[in-house]
């Protein structure tokens, strides 16, 4: 998978280049590359905002200089998917993580400021699919963080950047319920003790427990999640 990223912050994604997503990227299995959006300006004073219209606070990011990095990154053929995180996006589940990971190319494009000019996003659904996520209902100061997250959360699906693929079916989130919780040696620690059915070596009712440990953690965390509020659509 090939993943770009627009930003006019560059170095934030320098931690790209570790833990498992620096693995992948140093073995070839996802091939990131990060843009400063300032390379795409043409004054000298490398312009990316401007006031507007109809009054407000704020600035708002010009949309030429993302239509130049975008005529130089998105694909010809139409295949790529242009990832825009923002707070008035679909809110992004791990149903849309399993989504992009399928998908072969990304583009990651970090607003600023009030956001990014919104035509852009009807020229650049002519020349790819646009999809606008949020991270959470709170505001952050630009995109940055939001794709650092959905990075990791696709990039980690992508065949072969986690080195034991059985353990991504046990997750939260995975079956529609969060994770059970775990333990490891000591047996007993400060007078607290593993619970007794993981020390039984019964692999059905070790089964069965990690289930109810599931069903009652999301009925008291996460309810939501036990009415269906998870989406399994595709982006």
């Amino acid at each position: 998978m090939r993943i770009d990223i627009v930003t006019i912050f560059p170095e934030f994604f320098s931690v790209l280049d570790v833990s498992l997503l620096g693995r992948a990227r140093q073995e070839k299995i996802l091939d990131l590359h990060v843009h400063d959006l300032r390379s795409w300006t043409t004054d000298r004073h490398r312009t990316v905002d401007d006031t507007p219209y109809g009054g407000g606070a704020g600035m708002v990011m010009k949309p030429e200089p993302w239509a130049q990095a975008l005529s130089s990154l998105l694909r010809d053929d139409g295949s790529s998917t242009l990832v825009v995180p923002t707070p008035a996006g679909t809110p992004f589940k791990q149903s849309i993580a399993r989504s992009l990971a399928e998908h072969d190319h990304l583009v990651f494009a970090c607003g600023r400021y009030e956001g990014i000019d919104a035509r852009v996003f009807e020229w650049a659904s002519t020349r790819a699919t646009v999809v606008e996520l949020s991270l959470g209902d709170y505001v952050l100061n630009g995109g940055e963080v939001a794709a650092m997250a959905m990075i990791e959360a696709v990039g980690r699906l992508v065949p072969g950047v986690v080195g034991n693929p059985e353990s991504l079916v046990e997750e939260s989130h995975e079956d529609g319920l969060l994770e059970y919780p775990s333990y490891t040696k000591p047996a007993s620690w400060r007078d607290y003790s593993v619970p007794e059915v993981l020390l039984s070596g019964h692999h059905g009712r070790v089964a069965a427990w990690r289930h109810e440990q599931q069903v009652e953690r999301t009925r008291r965390v996460r309810p939501d999640l036990l009415l269906g509020a998870e989406p399994r659509g595709r982006c």
